[in-house]
């Protein structure tokens, strides 16, 4: 590194959010980025350490940290761009929304705060559309075959890209209007504003992939028909199976899942004049919303309704409250389970841990109140076994009830289910070298690895490419 001692000269940076009253008010994202000094002197901390575990364990897509540190630092930033982008088809999304599992491996988190790795990557990727780096990048020649990509979320993107820059004809097919998946539809504005996915969409298109919305493959499109069509298939679906909540009023009116909660206001953003899509819309306005579920997407939840004026926001998380600092069950260079508080729950939400819900009751005919109860974990015989604590017992006001408890794996019903390929003991779909059981249908992200990061979709969705064609090369 051209710094050798930058990390002990100086201390990380965090970057900055907009004030909490001024933020809630409007849909926009919420982070301030550091000025180039300040990004210069945190790409110095970077330590040559040797065995550079961010890169190794840390980053599913092998980003190249250390070198990009180093080139921000020399004030190389086309260089560190074009390093960035070899490994990563999204560092603009990513350097967003992305938990950043290489900032927990970074060898100065042993006994110091991690090197700001997501801020510089976040920044690399937004100065290079700044300065015009961005280039299309168009294949020297045509290979003369037909993929069709399913799914339009980060891992069928990032297929897509790769195969059409690989000289394949590419055709992406999304079921909703607009392209993006759970990045469009999942994640709100206050996170990811969709202009930022929209001019890498317009990339795309300018490298020549095809894209198809508003079809839904399986419907509106046949299995026999896509294989006919098509040399190669890849299944790039999002785990679209919610996992319920099986208590006595879960059906109740007011009771929805998150992700219909959150896709609505991300139309809602967009002007769309039918948000709900012929369903009622949802709203969290003045009412007591309840957020079952303590992950990514309850935050998300928790964001949203702050901003829709909900009277009071609640976060239930069925597991226990975890340590702060150090826990030693995960210990480095692998992700903490230790206590986190996003931007979302600092902006006023009450928290409960060990929260189990048991009961939702109705009144004129909605959902008014949760009951439930606390719960402890005891390790048994066959792991980890819930255990309810008498006199433990409390109600809640719920006007409102989003259901934020994961999802199980991706939708059966409709083209997995025509297609016929195999599952695996999880409900995903099973693959070997990325090809499913059927030859020339690939899989990848979350259909075969079932809900997860972003960033583990993009590495999933370039490494499927490469072998969907590398198989499509072989049979020329």
């Amino acid at each position: 590194m051209g710094n050798p001692t930058g990390f002990v000269q100086y201390p990380r940076v965090e970057v900055g959010h907009r004030p909490v009253a001024e933020r809630i008010r409007d849909w926009h994202e919420i982070d301030q980025p550091l000025v180039n000094r300040v990004l210069n002197e945190q790409a110095a901390r970077c330590m040559d350490c040797g065995i550079p575990f961010c890169h190794a364990v840390g980053c599913p897509v092998r980003n190249r940290i250390p070198e990009f540190n180093d080139l921000v630092y020399r004030d190389r930033w086309r260089e560190a761009s074009e390093n960035l982008h070899s490994t990563n088809n999204f560092p603009e999304i990513t350097g967003r929304v992305c938990p950043a599992p290489c900032e927990a491996a970074c060898t100065l988190a042993l006994n110091d705060r991690a090197v700001n790795i997501k801020q510089i990557e976040y920044q690399i990727a937004e100065r290079a559309f700044a300065e015009g780096w961005v280039a299309h990048l168009r294949p020297k020649t045509k290979t003369g075959r037909r993929v069709a990509i399913v799914g339009s979320g980060p891992c069928g993107l990032a297929a897509a890209q790769q195969l059409a820059r690989a000289g394949q004809e590419v055709v992406l097919f999304e079921k909703s209007d607009r392209l993006g998946g759970l990045l469009r539809y999942g994640i709100p504005d206050f996170k990811l504003e969709k202009p930022v996915l929209d001019r890498r969409l317009e990339q795309m298109a300018a490298e020549g992939v095809r894209f198809e919305p508003n079809v839904q493959v399986g419907v509106d499109i046949s299995a026999a028909e896509l294989r006919a069509r098509f040399d190669a298939v890849v299944l790039c679906m999002g785990a679209g199976q919610p996992r319920e909540l099986h208590v006595p009023g879960g059906d109740l009116p007011g009771v929805h899942f998150a992700m219909d909660f959150l896709t609505q206001q991300n139309r809602r953003v967009r002007n769309d004049a039918d948000v709900g899509r012929g369903q009622p819309e949802i709203s969290a306005r003045d009412k007591h919303v309840i957020v079952v579920g303590g992950g990514d997407t309850g935050s998300d939840c928790v964001g949203t309704s702050i901003r829709q004026r909900a009277a009071s926001v609640t976060q239930l998380e069925i597991l226990p409250r975890p340590p702060d600092g150090y826990n030693p069950e995960s210990p480095w260079p692998f992700w903490p389970k230790i206590m986190r508080t996003s931007s979302s729950q600092e902006e006023g939400c009450q928290r409960r841990w060990s929260a189990l819900t048991k009961v939702l009751a109705a009144a004129d005919g909605r959902v008014a109140q949760l009951h439930g109860c606390e719960v402890e974990w005891i390790a048994g015989p066959k792991g980890w076994e819930m255990r309810e604590l008498a006199g433990t017992e409390v109600t809640l006001p719920a006007e409102l009830v989003l259901i934020a408890m994961g999802f199980v794996h991706v939708v059966h019903p409709g083209i997995v289910a025509d297609l016929g390929v195999k599952l695996d003991s999880r409900g995903n779909v099973a693959v070997d070298r990325w090809m499913t059981s059927v030859p020339g249908v690939f899989a990848a992200g979350d259909t075969v690895r079932g809900a997860s990061l972003v960033v583990h979709a993009i590495n999933q969705g370039r490494l499927c490419a490469a072998a969907c064609d590398q198989w499509l090369r072989s049979r020329a």
